[in-house]
């Protein structure tokens, strides 16, 4: 710790903001001085307006509370994902992934039984919308924020302005000492071992450090056009590499969930804000152009003729073969990228600074963990890429060759490929997770969730008829005791709006 006095973070946004909070958070007492270098010429992407449950582990660590956060960015609650017209086999062509919640303990075994059956060909209804209490919360409407009496873990996540939570994080993070300097990177300085010494900016300021963090998006300045760590792309099974985003107009009551809807050759999202829809179209230019995609989403808003405000963007879908090298660690877009259909990318940046924080300790603040972070970072990316493939590689869309090429790419992992494999040969799914470690990134629910939503199942003209004995689980008692439970909990719009009446 002793050669460890200054940390510089090049880059801001909400990937350095949050850096620079929990870093400054650990370590500002014990005398590690911490700057962040924000350029002015650089623009926030700001698409990325949803977040994972673990974006609350973020704020309850830092003490800060969603009265005071969310009304300063516009933030809404978010119960899981509902993703629309990914199957088009019947009964299954939109399905909810819920997030977790310790009433699931209740319900879940019911889901699981009766998909197992229904891997087994018995006729039984196993649809994941029957099961889960975050799919009727979102149904409603309602807030995941429930009175005492109801003690239950909710494990929900939320929708934001992504320029307005760093700007709230920026104003956090000065408040806990960290140094801001406004000023655009131009070149770096090497030392003789290879280490990064300073950065030099275009107005001739020259910014020494003993360790750096790379926050400068897909550019990633330091990590690896500095540094020259490798890249290692993910195209060849996530084909999406571009997106256009367009608002629109709140309704009166807001959503309390994500919508993917698939489009002809990607998908488009829906997020809602307490002042406007987020909405854009992530999908591959291999099959579509940018042009063409603006005009379909317009086409499904009804916006073909109005005159909005329209982004395009592109994506470098994939990862650094190492995220921390040498006195450098990438957080964010200059680590990697999986594309957003999880909404994953906070939780990349949380995980990472979290495990960097925890590593660098543990090393007595040196490259003694190095090796075993990056092992960490890239078995983290590739499980959580394995189940954003799923979604693609399950579609039973025929309408256009983007689908088409999704489904019947070979281009998995052997991880992917043996879940696949226990599902349709009807194993156990939970010892698969298990046995291949992966059940950290995505849990068996999420699993079930997937597979079972889009349909994967004998087509229901083969299936076996069991009318002479009792099967299943009786979805009349799931559904009365699921809408029981919903009865704890408010409005999703009059939760923000008390908010607000706190903030005013």
């Amino acid at each position: 710790m002793q050669n460890v006095k200054d940390i510089i973070i090049l880059g801001g946004g909400t990937a350095g903001w949050m850096a620079a909070n929990l870093m400054a958070a650990q370590w500002h007492e014990k005398g590690i001085n911490i700057t962040l270098v924000e350029s002015p010429e650089i623009g926030v992407i700001g698409v990325g307006e949803g977040s994972t449950p673990k974006l609350k582990d973020f704020f309850d660590t830092l003490n800060i509370e969603e009265s005071e956060w969310m009304p300063a960015c516009n933030a809404t609650y978010k119960n899981g994902i509902d993703f629309r017209d990914w199957s088009t086999i019947p009964g299954f062509e939109s399905y909810f992934h819920p997030f977790g919640s310790t009433i699931d303990s209740l319900t879940y075994k019911f889901f699981k039984t009766n998909a197992i059956l229904r891997r087994k060909n018995v006729d039984v209804s196993a649809h994941p919308n029957h099961f889960f209490l975050m799919t009727k919360l979102a149904a409603k409407k309602l807030a995941p924020i429930a009175p005492p009496n109801f003690p239950f873990q909710m494990d929900y996540a939320y929708h934001f302005d992504s320029v307005l939570l760093g700007q709230f994080l920026k104003k956090k993070a000065i408040e806990r000492g960290v140094k801001y300097v406004e000023g655009t990177v131009e070149n770096a300085q090497l030392s003789e071992n290879g280490k990064i010494a300073s950065i030099h900016l275009k107005n001739g300021d020259e910014l020494s450090a003993d360790y750096f963090v790379d926050c400068s998006g897909f550019y990633s300045f330091l990590l690896q056009k500095t540094l020259g760590v490798p890249f290692k792309s993910f195209s060849d099974n996530l084909f999406n590499d571009s997106a256009v985003a367009m608002p629109t107009e709140i309704t009166s009551e807001i959503p309390s969930q994500t919508v993917s809807t698939a489009l002809s050759n990607g998908w488009a999202w829906e997020i809602p804000l307490t002042n406007r829809f987020g909405n854009g179209y992530v999908y591959s230019s291999k099959f579509i152009s940018s042009d063409q995609a603006e005009t379909e989403l317009r086409q499904t808003l009804g916006l073909l003729d109005a005159d909005v405000e329209v982004r395009h963007l592109k994506m470098k879908v994939g990862r650094a073969e190492k995220s921390w090298h040498k006195n450098c660690v990438a957080i964010g877009l200059s680590q990697g990228f999986i594309e957003p259909l999880e909404a994953t990318a906070l939780q990349f940046v949380q995980t990472t600074i979290e495990s960097f924080i925890q590593a660098f300790e543990m090393g007595n603040f040196s490259e003694t963990h190095q090796t075993q972070f990056n092992e960490q970072i890239n078995r983290n990316f590739e499980g959580i890429r394995d189940y954003i493939v799923l979604h693609y590689k399950t579609n039973s869309r025929n309408d256009t060759e983007y689908w088409r090429a999704n489904r019947e790419n070979t281009n998995i992992s052997s991880n992917l490929q043996a879940m696949l494999s226990c599902w349709d040969n009807v194993q156990n799914l939970e010892e698969a997770l298990q046995r291949l470690d992966i059940g950290k990134y995505y849990t068996s629910i999420s699993w079930n969730c997937l597979l079972a939503g889009v349909g994967r199942f004998t087509q229901k003209d083969k299936l076996i008829q069991l009318d002479k004995q009792p099967h299943g689980v009786d979805l009349d008692y799931v559904d009365n005791f699921l809408n029981g439970c919903s009865l704890n909990f408010g409005d999703h719009r009059e939760q923000l709006n008390s908010y607000l009446a706190m903030t005013a």
